[in-house]
Parts: C-alpha cells; structure tokens; sequence
C-alpha cells in the first residue's frame, strides 16, 4: 500500500501562521493583530498548538494591504501612496512621464511648477505676489534674529503670509492654485536681499539671485539657478513631501502644508545637505587637495557629503545636468575640479557618485553665495512639487495616512505610577 500523498488542494487552501506571515511580509504576532481586527480568520490546528489559514484570505489581504495607499504595508516602515506626479526608475526621473531633466534644461521653473499642477505647460507665465502679503512677510522675516537660518525665514513667512489670506481654507483645486502662485513669490520677496539694485519682477529666478549673490548674475549663471530650481521641483515621497500629504491629508490649508514640509527639510539628510557639502568644498579649494578633507570627514565619523542616493545605483540625473551647465561657467571651474576630486578620492573607498547636493555646492560656491544657499534653493523650489502633492491629496479620503503603531511597551494592565 502506497503512502498517500497530501492533496495539494488543501494545502494551497490552509497556511501555517509562518506562511501566513511570509506571504504579507509581517511577523508572525502581526498575523494574529490581523485576526483581532477581524481581518482575517484562524483555525486552531487539529491536536496541535498552531493555526491554519486560509490562503485565499491571506492573499487577499496582501493584495489589499499593496493597494491600499497611505496604510501601514505591515513591515512598519514602508509607505506606498498612489501618485501621477513623479516616478524615480532605472537612475532616472520624471514629471508626469516626461523626463525631468530634458523639462529642467527647456523650461523655466515657473513653467514646470504649472506642469507638475496641472498637467499644462503655459510658456512665459510668471509668478507675482500681492503687496500686502509680501509686506506682512517681510516685516516678520525682518523681525527675527540676523543670525536665522534660511528655513526659519521661509516658515515664518509662510505663517504670515496666510494671517493675510481669507480664502486660505477653501480647498479647492483653483483656489490651492491660486495660493500655490502667489506664495512662492512672497518667500522669494519676504528673504533679505543681499544686492541692494534689484527688482521683484520678472522670472523668479532672478528675483532669488539678488537674495543669494552679491555678484552681478550673467546669463549662464542665471540658467543654472533657473535649471536647478526646476531639477528639485520635487522627488516622489522624500520625507518633507509626505510630511505635506499627512498635513493635507488632515485638510491643512496650502500654507500650513508647506510649513510642515519646511519643518523637515531643516534636517542635515534632507534639505541642509548641500551646506556640508559647500563647506567641504571650501576646505578642499583652501588645502587645494580633497584627499585631507575626505580623510577628515571619514575620521570624524561622518559621511562624505554630497555622495551617493539611495534611489540611484548610478550618479544622481539632477547632479549630472547640473553639472553640465556648470561647465559653462568659467568661474565655477575650480568648484568643479574640487567636486571631482572629492567623488575619485572617496571612490577608492566605495563606488559613490556625485549627488545634486555636490552639484548645489558647486553651484554657490562658485557664484559667491553663503554655505546656507543650497538650503534656500531647495525650499523654494520644493514648494512647487509640495503644493502638487497636497492637490493629490485634497482629491483623497481625508485622514487616510494614519498607519498603525505596533506596541512594544509594558503589558497592561499596569499599576498606577506613584
């Protein structure tokens, strides 16, 4: 007599609580937080201590779990949030499927701003600000200590800006819109000016300069101010952006959104990179050698700056078209020899290339702008792919990004504290 072999069909039916688990990438006490909240169902195991579950179920929910955006995928850490705004694939970038950095080096960043919006180019539009708000912003940027940081500048003016906004808590797209075209030129108008001729009129590029360089701009210099803004528009789900979709997931107005992206650029891995890195390249150009200066870093403990993308195998596309217009600039040729040498010299060590905050670094370095210029660029020119993410998200169930906590505190009950 033959030993009879299990009938496949129900083993495809039944899971073991470690099956269960490998199929929704969870642990397996997660698997039984499922069964609690009624999401999925169990069968104790016939003579044993386990439980069974049934596969289809189990499938189901994994399917669910992928497809249900803004919702814990279960590992605790990962965030997947449907978008039609930018895709990150195979070491390049794009804005609603047409690569970034072909629309960067075409188009001005006002014209990829409306792009990211709405879906339309619209050649030649420019940003203006209404007096009044421009005036209420100035006035609180102006109030703060000399010693603030760029940041701290454009969240301030961002909060007082919207006290002048009536209109501030209508949701819809046109008005968002309207508010997405009047703030980012208040920001730029409300930072102190560092030229003192300068207008606030024409592209906003131009305007950002005189609040960045004392040097008179020339045209190439322009370009690439111009290009890196739209170049950092916006990046997929970096931490400020879903920063902005929770707050407009909870139906902040436009500018509370934007502060709250503010808030997380300040940090040294996102938004403030290109300041070490623009320091780092100083203490290359002064010692004239970036083996000393890499050492440095390496010693203290520290990563070399402006190297290396967790979203890039290769050498980051922003870096890379900037790069390539800096090459125009006969000033910015010792910044970029120093940058070079800075990513040969860490390569003996790992394979890293070149990211947009060594590209930025490059960029204020060689036009005579402070370490925090990086900063400032990125936060204005973020705002645009910030207000786009929170029209994606007004359009959304609100309250939707609200993962689940997984508890790993003392059981209760416990005793009252003394």
């Amino acid at each position: 007599m033959h030993d009879q072999e299990p009938d496949p069909l129900r083993r495809e039916q039944r899971l073991s609580t470690k099956e269960a688990a490998e199929l929704l990438g969870v642990k397996p006490e997660t698997v039984y937080a499922y069964v609690s909240r009624g999401q999925l169902s169990s069968e104790r195991v016939p003579g044993g201590r386990g439980s069974t579950f049934d596969a289809a179920e189990v499938k189901a929910l994994a399917r669910r779990n992928r497809r249900e955006t803004g919702r814990n995928s279960g590992t605790g850490t990962d965030l997947a949030v449907r978008t039609r705004i930018t895709l990150i694939d195979k070491d390049r970038y794009y804005f609603r499927g047409v690569d970034a950095t072909e629309l960067a080096a075409r188009h001005s960043y006002e014209e990829i701003a409306e792009w990211l919006w709405t879906g339309h180019l619209h050649p030649g539009v420019t940003f203006d600000a209404p007096k009044a708000s421009v005036s209420v912003a100035r006035r609180a940027v102006d109030a703060l200590p000399e010693h603030t940081g760029p940041t701290d500048r454009l969240r301030v003016a961002v909060i007082a800006a919207a006290t002048v906004d009536p209109l501030r808590f209508d949701l819809s797209e046109e008005a968002v819109l309207g508010t997405a075209r009047v703030l980012i030129p208040t920001l730029v108008a409300a930072l102190p000016p560092v030229r003192r001729a300068h207008r606030d009129e024409g592209p906003l590029a131009h305007r950002l300069w005189a609040r960045l360089s004392g040097r008179d701009p020339d045209e190439a210099s322009l370009r690439a101010l111009d290009t890196a803004l739209g170049l950092l528009v916006d990046h997929d789900l970096a931490a400020s952006t879903l920063a902005v979709r929770v707050a407009a997931s909870a139906r902040a107005h436009a500018y509370a959104a934007v502060s709250a992206g503010l808030g997380v650029i300040e940090g040294p891995l996102h938004g403030a990179a290109s300041r070490l890195a623009h320091r780092m390249l100083l203490d290359v150009l002064d010692q004239g050698d970036a083996a000393p200066v890499v050492a440095e870093e390496l010693r203290a403990g520290r990563r070399v700056p402006g190297l290396g993308h967790r979203l890039y195998t290769g050498e980051d596309p922003r870096a890379r078209a900037l790069f390539r217009l800096l090459e125009d600039i006969p000033q910015a040729a010792p910044a970029l020899a120093a940058a070079r040498d800075v990513a040969a010299t860490a390569a003996r060590r790992t394979p890293l290339h070149a990211n947009v905050d060594l590209a930025l670094a490059v960029l204020t370095t060689s036009c005579a702008m402070p370490a925090t210029a990086g900063e400032t660029i990125f936060a204005v020119a973020r705002t645009a792919g910030w207000i786009a993410h929170a029209l994606e998200e007004y359009r959304e169930r609100p309250l939707r990004m609200r993962p689940s906590g997984h508890y790993v505190g003392a059981k209760p009950p416990q005793p009252l504290p003394e």
